[in-house]
C-alpha cells in the first residue's frame, strides 16, 4: 500500500518530481507537510488546509507523549480518527525536543532564526548558557523535565516506536538525538552513533506494518567524514525512506553542503525528508540537491508574529505605515484573503492584538506556501525550476 515512484529528474541538478502512495492518499513531491503539533494548525483546520492543496501533516509525538494522551488516541484507534481526517499524516520521534528541552534551550539556538548561529543576530548571546538544560541523555533513552509541570518522563527508541505505532500516522520516524550546531565533533560523534544503535532499535519494534512506514533519521552535524557515515549506515537498513535531521551548520553555505554529502549517499529510490527546514530559499537549496519533503512551522509561526510570505519577500504587517495601505497582502496572491481584505486591515487587526488578523495571515501564508510547491512541480516538469529559483530566492536571501 506504500509506494515510491520517481517519474521525473531534472537535467540541470538533483530535483526531481515523485509520487508517495499511502492508505490515505497521494502526496506528490516536492511537498511540505503543515504543522498540526498538538492535533490542530494554530490558525485553520486541516479541512481549509486540504483545500489549499495540502497533501500531508506532521503531528508532533512529544505532545502526546508528555500528558499521555496517546493513551486516548489509542480509544479512538488512532490520529485519523481522532482529528476527524482522512489525510496522510506524518509524526515525528520526539527527536528534536531532545534537542530543543536541552542543548537547544541551554544555548540558545534551535528556533527557526537561529537554527544558522552564524546568520543570526541574537543566537549566540553573553546569556546562552544560563537557561536551564530539561534533558539528560543515556543509552537506553532521554530522561525529560518537563516544561509544564516539571514530572520526570522517560523516552526510549522503542516507547518512541510503540507511540507512534498507537497514533497510527501514515509515515512515522526513528528516535535520534538532534545535535547543536554548537556541538563539536568528538559530541557530534558520540551522539550519531547512539542515534545508530536508536534506529536498530526502533527497527525492531516497529518490525513490519500495512498501514505505516518508518524513516530513518541521517545525523552527522556539519561535519563531512559523520554525515556520509551516518548516510550510510542509515541507507544499509531497511527503511522505506529518511529523514535528514540534526545541525545543518552554522550558514545556509553549510546546509548545501552537508545535503550533498548526505544525499550523494542515499538510496535514490526512496524518498528523502528534511526535517524542520522551511524558508524560502532554503526550501529551493534543498530541492536542488535532491530533498523531497519538508516540514517547518514557518507559515504559522510568522503569522503569529505579523509576517506574510509574498512574491516580493517577506513582508511585516505590524508596520505603521501600513494602515494606510490599500493593497492586498501580495497582489500576486489568488488566496481570498488577499481577494478581500487589505494590508491596513490587517495590520489594524495585529496592532488591536484581534486574533482574527492573526487567522487571516495563517490562512494567507499556508496557502502561500503550498501554491509555492505547486509552481515548484510545474517548473520541474516544464524543466524551468532554475528561472523559477532565481526569481524568487533573492528576495528571501537574508
Amino acid at each position: 500500500m506504500f509506494t515510491f515512484k520517481t517519474i521525473k529528474k531534472s537535467k540541470n541538478s538533483r530535483a526531481r518530481l515523485g509520487i508517495i502512495t499511502t492508505p490515505h492518499g497521494k502526496i506528490n513531491t516536492p511537498n511540505i507537510s503543515i504543522i498540526g503539533t498538538k492535533g490542530a494548525i494554530r490558525g485553520i483546520s486541516f479541512k481549509k488546509a486540504r483545500k489549499f492543496g495540502a497533501q500531508i501533516f506532521m503531528i508532533n509525538t512529544f505532545h502526546f507523549f508528555h500528558n499521555n494522551r496517546f493513551k486516548i488516541v489509542k480509544k479512538f484507534g488512532g490520529l485519523h480518527k481522532f482529528l476527524g481526517v482522512d489525510y496522510p499524516l506524518m509524526t515525528d520521534s520526539g527527536g528534536f525536543q531532545v534537542f530543543s528541552l536541552g542543548f537547544g534551550k541551554e544555548q540558545g539556538v534551535g528556533k527557526i532564526a537561529s537554527i544558522f548561529p552564524e546568520e543570526s543576530k541574537n543566537s549566540i548571546s553573553g546569556a546562552k548558557f544560563k537557561n536551564k538544560n530539561l534533558v539528560k541523555i543515556y543509552e537506553d533513552g532521554v530522561e525529560f523535565i518537563s516544561p509544564y509541570n516539571g514530572d520526570r518522563m522517560f523516552l526510549s527508541p522503542s516507547k518512541s516506536i510503540m507511540i507512534q505505532k498507537i497514533l497510527g500516522a501514515d509515515i512515522i520516524f526513528t528516535f535520534d538525538e538532534c545535535t547543536s550546531p554548537l556541538a563539536d565533533y568528538e559530541y557530534t560523534k558520540l551522539a550519531m552513533k547512539r542515534t545508530h544503535r536508536w534506529a536498530i532499535k526502533c527497527l525492531e519494534t516497529f518490525r513490519k506494518s500495512k498501514n505505516q512506514v518508518l524513516f530513518g533519521i541521517v545525523q552527522g552535524g556539519q561535519y563531512e567524514d559523520l554525515r556520509k557515515e551516518s548516510a550510510k549506515f542509515i541507507n544499509s537498513l531497511p527503511f522505506f525512506g529518511f529523514g535528514i535531521g540534526g545541525s545543518l551548520g552554522k550558514t545556509k553555505k553549510d546546509m548545501i553542503k552537508v545535503l550533498d554529502w548526505t544525499i550523494t549517499n542515499l538510496d535514490e529510490n526512496k524518498p528523502r525528508h528534511l526535517l524542520g527546514i522551511g524558508e524560502v530559499d532554503d526550501i529551493f537549496n534543498a530541492i536542488e540537491q535532491g530533498v523531497d519533503l519538508f516540514d517547518c512551522v514557518i507559515p504559522t509561526r510568522w503569522a503569529r508574529h505579523g509576517t506574510a510570505f509574498t512574491y516580493q519577500g517577506r513582508l511585516n504587517l505590524k508596520k505603521s505605515k501600513l494602515l494606510s495601505d490599500k493593497k492586498p497582502i501580495d497582489p500576486k496572491c489568488s488566496c481570498e484573503v488577499c481577494k478581500r481584505y487589505s494590508r491596513a486591515y490587517v495590520c489594524h487587526l495585529l496592532k488591536e492584538k484581534e486574533i482574527y488578523g492573526i487567522m487571516l495571515l495563517v490562512e494567507h501564508n499556508v496557502f502561500w506556501i503550498l501554491k509555492l510547491f505547486k509552481e515548484i512541480r510545474r517548473a520541474l516538469r516544464e524543466e524551468k525550476f532554475e528561472v523559477l529559483k532565481r526569481t524568487i530566492i533573492r528576495k528571501y536571501q537574508t
